[in-house]
């Protein structure tokens, strides 16, 4: 094969714009890309390298020929369509949660799960953003420790929720700040009855929030990260908030490891050499991950990394990674080259 017809399912959405940024940057040998998007969006012309392609509808007969189709158009889109592109001969790679907890779908991170691939058959999930990057971050510490418990508290960008969101935050920041009232129609969920500022404001709201008290975005990281890590028995609990920031989630975590003998400096050196992740803790000179210095980076950036003086084998870390990337699009990027690489980009016969 000289290389892979590919398709984008939400080019005009902010994932989808950088999808085709890893597209460009990638290692995939790419033969040709096809932009898709709603019926509304098409006609639209963006860029790919030196070449400008038109948007086209998404539709079951636009995935004919297609060899990978990297979804992020909602789980509506998903549902509808993944399937299709599928029965086309297209391996799917859905960034929406439509099908993250189907046990035939294996929900991937490379530097954590990826011999799952093997168990595709035409489709794979891309995990949520605030779970991608927590997951990256602890893995190097499992592989050598054990995992008990994690409960994390996540401080989460709006792009998350979309652009109309990113504009929500610059419009109400504007606003507030020259004395004008705004009212807010987007966060901290478009669909739900209440609609609160987020500029000057954290909400403690992402998704909507379930009989026991949870929002759907903890369930999500409670659920998909034992997941991922084939773990039922792993304790995790989350509270995940929205911040008044553009771009890159950042997250406190505490955790409990199984086996003694680990300190923060052992963990340090796990994580100094962990893929890719970027170790970034040295507090005598004030150096910790921030969000303006991880966003529009693949990495996940560590620091804060010190023991729990108050529980054996508990420690805590601070990681923030750009939600846009390794939260979502270059995830979805990286999971393909990892199925080139396998040789996985088919969809096996049953």
């Amino acid at each position: 094969m000289t290389g892979y017809n590919i398709a984008i399912v939400g080019a005009t959405g902010a994932v989808g714009g950088r999808m085709i940024k890893m597209l460009e940057e990638t290692s995939l040998p790419i033969k040709s890309v096809k932009l898709l998007a709603s019926s509304r969006s098409a006609g639209k012309v963006l860029r790919f390298k030196d070449k400008d392609l038109q948007v086209q509808e998404a539709k079951p007969s636009a995935f004919e020929g297609i060899d990978l189709a990297l979804f992020s158009a909602g789980g509506g889109v998903s549902k509808q369509l993944a399937p299709e592109a599928v029965k086309r001969g297209a391996v799917v790679i859905d960034n929406t949660s439509a099908f993250r907890m189907d046990p035939a779908v294996p929900l991937v991170v490379p530097e954590v799960n990826p011999a799952d691939l093997y168990q595709h058959h035409g489709l794979i999930a891309n995990p949520n953003c605030s779970t991608i990057q927590m997951v990256v971050a602890l893995e190097p510490l499992r592989k050598k420790f054990g995992l008990k418990k994690v409960i994390v508290t996540t401080m989460q960008a709006v792009s998350g929720a979309g652009n109309r969101a990113i504009q929500e935050l610059n419009d109400e920041t504007a606003a507030i700040l020259a004395g004008k009232d705004y009212t807010p129609q987007v966060l901290p969920v478009s669909g739900d009855q209440k609609h609160y500022q987020i500029a000057f404001n954290p909400l403690a709201q992402i998704d909507v929030f379930e009989e026991n008290g949870y929002t759907h975005e903890e369930w999500k990281m409670i659920h998909e990260t034992k997941k991922i890590m084939a773990n039922e028995d792993l304790q995790v609990t989350a509270t995940c908030v929205r911040v008044p920031v553009a771009v890159a989630h950042s997250e406190s975590v505490w955790f409990e490891l199984e086996k003694d003998g680990a300190t923060a400096a052992k963990l340090q050196e796990l994580l100094a050499q962990a893929p890719g992740v970027v170790l970034e803790d040295d507090p005598a000179h004030q150096v910790f991950p921030q969000a303006v210095n991880a966003a529009g980076k693949k990495e996940t950036f560590v620091g804060r990394v010190r023991a729990d003086e108050e529980q054996k084998n508990a420690f805590h870390l601070y990681c923030v990674s750009d939600n846009l990337l390794k939260g979502a699009a270059w995830n979805s990027v990286q999971i393909a080259e990892y199925l080139d690489q396998m040789d996985l980009v088919r969809v096996p016969q049953k």
